[in-house]
């Protein structure tokens, strides 16, 4: 046992290292969400049910979208571990191609659901708050895709730390921005709901302008500077680059879709759980993107030691973030198990609101292991650039599984918020087994083939 635990050392200590800034980006992501929710929450509970809303329905596509940026990490990832830096400047420009694309279909998608928003079954008093944010969120969604994009040649590099501080700062003006349009202070107009919209526009476009400049004039990345300047679009990379990013976008698509859509079965139950829900997503995301940024480093090493055909090492790699996802799950969960009756109060001074989140503390905990589990593994397969299946699992877990007995608990049983989402467990257990066994066929396969 003291040998099998040393192998593993070595793996947990490179993963801390790739995977720390990682984390403290997303915290960044998490805050802004966090003070979003919170600093609007302050204002009204309508602009906060409001904002439930739209970003439920725009976080859909922006993840989806981020599919086919992460899609890049495995191929940069491999190139990278072979030391075969000169062609990742192509990649990322083909890449960003296939990004804007991606932008410009989902911007086309937006503009037709904004008509459908009063046929959705919303309450009525939603509709003038969340039609101007929504289409803020919509202007902003190429800013996304750029930035994510970037953002992958920087993360497949092992270059961690950059986007780290972009990140940060960005989050830190989306909300000092806040502060000043949704409240109206120093002089400013009170916006509320359409005020933090403006601010997360405008941090969007620094961050990506951010992002852009710095790999300009990065020293450690003049190779790729270069191969990006001196190389072409091509049609076949462009396919091939759009065939990775299809069962991604499709698998992230399809989990957050599921949590979307279940946003319109918790708008019936009402206004006050449909803003719980809102404040449980928060916390939600929260503990997710600790899960995410350690699998995404989890990807990244896959990725170098796949490029190497060291497939011990993928082994080690894999589990070791399993076991650092796990420690967190316990870590987290801890204190909002604690503290859960007075975590709506965080958000809003409704006590039936606060009532509601404390009811779906109890499900959110059940489901951290297998969040983790699931969210190693799928890393990993896209380390191994073996996306084919993820969609298939996705649509399983979530739509044919999550999404029915969210219904069936929450409208049914009248479970009410805490009922849908006690369906959450279900599917990301069966996500979490279904990863695992793809990753560990794949992984056979690889070790099987010849040099």
């Amino acid at each position: 046992m003291k040998l099998h635990f040393q192998d593993y050392i070595p793996h947990y200590r490179a993963l801390l290292t790739l995977g720390t800034p990682l984390i403290i980006g997303q915290i960044g992501i998490v805050l802004q969400n966090f003070a979003d929710t919170l600093m609007i929450g302050q204002h009204s509970t309508v602009e906060l049910a409001a904002a439930s809303l739209v970003s439920n329905l725009f976080i859909l596509g922006m993840l989806m979208a981020m599919g086919f940026a992460l899609s890049l990490t495995p191929i940069i990832g491999k190139l990278c571990g072979q030391g075969r830096n000169e062609e990742i400047g192509g990649v990322l420009r083909n890449g960003l191609v296939v990004n804007t694309l991606v932008a410009v279909a989902l911007m086309a998608v937006y503009t037709l659901l904004y008509f459908l928003l009063d046929h959705m079954g919303q309450p009525a008093e939603l509709l003038p708050y969340a039609r101007p944010y929504y289409l803020i969120n919509l202007v902003s969604l190429p800013f996304v895709c750029w930035l994510n994009a970037m953002k992958q040649l920087f993360d497949g590099t092992a270059d961690t730390k950059a986007p780290m501080w972009i990140l940060l700062w960005g989050n830190a003006l989306n909300i000092f921005g806040n502060w000043l349009l949704i409240y109206g202070h120093w002089g400013l107009p009170e916006w509320g709901i359409v005020g933090a919209g403006v601010s997360t526009l405008l941090a969007r476009v620094v961050m990506f302008v951010a992002i852009l400049l710095t790999f300009a004039f990065s020293r450690r990345h003049a190779t790729e500077r270069r191969a990006f300047v001196g190389s072409c679009t091509s049609r076949q990379e462009l396919i091939r680059l759009f065939g990775l990013g299809l069962p991604i976008s499709l698998q992230m698509g399809m989990e957050s879709g599921a949590w979307s859509l279940c946003s319109v079965i918790v708008g019936w139950i009402g206004t006050p759980a449909l803003a719980g829900h809102q404040v449980m997503l928060t916390i939600s995301q929260m503990f997710f993107q600790f899960y995410y940024a350690m699998s995404a480093a989890v990807s990244i090493r896959v990725s170098h030691f796949h490029g190497q055909r060291d497939y011990l090492s993928v082994r080690r790699t894999a589990w070791a973030g399993c076991h650092l996802n796990f420690l967190m799950a316990c870590l987290v969960s801890l204190p909002v198990i604690i503290f859960r009756s007075r975590m709506g109060y965080l958000f809003t001074d409704s006590a039936e609101v606060a009532a509601d989140v404390a009811s779906a503390i109890l499900p959110l905990t059940i489901y951290q292991f297998s969040d983790g589990f699931q969210c190693t593994f799928s890393n990993a397969m896209r380390g191994l650039v073996y996306m084919r299946p993820m969609m298939l699992v996705a649509f399983l877990s979530y739509f044919v599984i999550s999404l029915p007995l969210a219904y069936v608990f929450g409208i049914v049983c009248q479970g009410g918020l805490m009922g849908v989402w006690f369906s959450f467990p279900f599917g990301l257990t069966i996500a979490g087994a279904l990863y695992f066994a793809f990753y560990q066929k794949r992984l056979h396969e690889l070790t099987l083939k010849p040099q």
